[in-house]
């Protein structure tokens, strides 16, 4: 009978902590253009709305995943080094915290919805839709913030494979309630947008449900009602010291789309939809770099947590290897379909125009993309989160937004120039970050000591 050992050890490798990710993360983005494709039916001012107010909820999910990325680090490290006490209580605490944080977002989004939506200039018909997703999408918020708190949980635990079946249930429910609410199935009402943002709060509900099942039912230690508020300082120091930095690289990049998607604005709703077009379109090329670079995550969080500083070393350059050669062969396959895959979304020839030449230079902007998404996840991993924020910043701040709008608005290029600033961002952080990797300056940032644990 396989022990238990053997069976986390079976579960600790690339191919199978990655594959069950990538999965998720497919069916996620599959579901996302699925939206689009469903919405796209009603209208394309309907698209540019809920693509505006998803900005607006993605910005909050970053500020729950700040809590959850430092979990899965810390977890990871604790479990490499043979802590489970320590990984289950810093998991309840975790939780705890998403869901204080959740509830007083999905109470500022309802009343605050509409100086949110006025961020960005839209037409009065266009914001009157976004307030209605706002609405429902926004003050259920809360379920999120515990969703990805646990699904962090359950990967860091090498659970990956139920972390995706709860993802792929979540979307299988929304896909269907879309279907009912949108063309009216089964003599359901055809709600529109409010139907939608129904199907996602309720989606989101019972995916969560589901997850607590697995983590109860999955993890070695069980987590007793007491360990949710047993705040240990210890804990939430490490959590922090990654989650803290980890928010503010994601809530600058997430701030800096902001407002790229404002200077988007500025060019009309047309360039509003193909953005939202074709980032969809983007998110399957970047996908298997985001499975790498999440089970990447988990693996030097375990090696490092261990001692194995030669070994995360590496797996880095491993991971980084592969993944290249996938983004790359799946940048070329859209590049070649790119008329007809915009098709799916709009006739509309000048989006199909513009989409297409968006997705031509994706072929320059996802090698680097990849390489910046693996090696950050790989950082951070290790503990060296503060670096990666700082650089972010800078890059962001001082490269995607002002180039932005220099080439797509002073110099005339439009979207294309804004793709352009797109570009040297994610190049400019990707080969800063992986030159400090092969400095190795991150093995004296690492959370973890077996000999100062304040457990056994």
């Amino acid at each position: 009978m396989e022990s238990l050992q053997d069976s986390q050890e079976r579960r600790m490798t690339l191919r199978a902590i990655t594959w069950p990710i990538f999965i998720e993360l497919f069916l996620q983005m599959i579901m996302g253009s699925t939206d689009v494709i469903m919405l796209s039916h009603i209208s394309d001012d309907v698209v540019a709305a809920i693509g505006v107010a998803n900005q607006l909820v993605f910005f909050a999910i970053l500020l729950f995943n700040f809590t959850a990325t430092g979990t899965a680090v810390l977890i990871s490290q604790y479990l490499g080094a043979g802590l489970k006490k320590d990984a289950k209580q810093a998991s309840a605490i975790s939780l705890t915290i998403n869901l204080g944080m959740g509830l007083v977002v999905s109470v500022l989004f309802v009343i605050f919805k509409g100086p949110l939506l006025n961020i960005f200039h839209l037409d009065q018909d266009i914001a009157m839709i976004g307030y209605d997703y706002l609405s429902i999408v926004g003050g259920t918020l809360f379920l999120q913030a515990m969703l990805v708190t646990v699904s962090a949980i359950l990967r860091s635990n090498g659970f990956t494979r139920e972390a995706m079946f709860v993802s792929v249930m979540m979307n299988l429910i929304h896909l269907i309630g879309n279907a009912l609410v949108i063309y009216g199935w089964f003599g359901f009402p055809e709600m529109g947008v409010k139907g939608v943002a129904l199907s996602t709060a309720f989606s989101r509900a019972a995916a969560l449900v589901l997850a607590f099942w697995f983590m109860y039912k999955r993890l070695p230690i069980r987590i007793e009602w007491n360990d949710y508020i047993d705040f240990q300082l210890t804990h939430i120091k490490k959590i922090l010291k990654i989650g803290i930095p980890a928010a503010g690289e994601q809530l600058s990049y997430n701030t800096s789309q902001m407002a790229m998607t404002a200077i988007t604005a500025l060019l009309g709703a047309a360039a509003l939809s193909t953005r939202v077009y074709t980032w969809n379109i983007m998110s399957f090329i970047m996908l298997f770099a985001l499975a790498v670079g999440q089970g990447t995550q988990i693996l030097i969080g375990y090696r490092v947590g261990a001692g194995d500083f030669a070994g995360a070393y590496k797996q880095l350059l491993k991971s980084l290897k592969v993944s290249f050669i996938i983004t790359i062969v799946i940048a070329i396959l859209i590049a070649i379909f790119r008329e007809a895959i915009m098709g799916l979304f709009t006739d509309d020839p000048e989006i199909i125009k513009v989409g297409s030449t968006l997705l031509l230079l994706c072929l320059i902007l996802e090698p680097g993309r990849t390489l910046n998404l693996i090696v950050v996840n790989s950082l951070r991993a290790t503990g060296d989160a503060v670096f990666t924020v700082k650089m972010g910043i800078l890059s962001m701040w001082g490269i995607a937004v002002p180039v932005s709008y220099l080439l797509g608005i002073q110099v005339g290029i439009g979207l294309a120039g804004v793709w352009i600033a797109f570009i040297a961002d994610e190049w400019f952080r990707g080969i800063v970050m992986y030159f400090r990797w092969k400095s190795r300056a991150w093995e004296k940032k690492v959370l973890v000591d077996k000999k100062q644990a304040i457990t056994s």
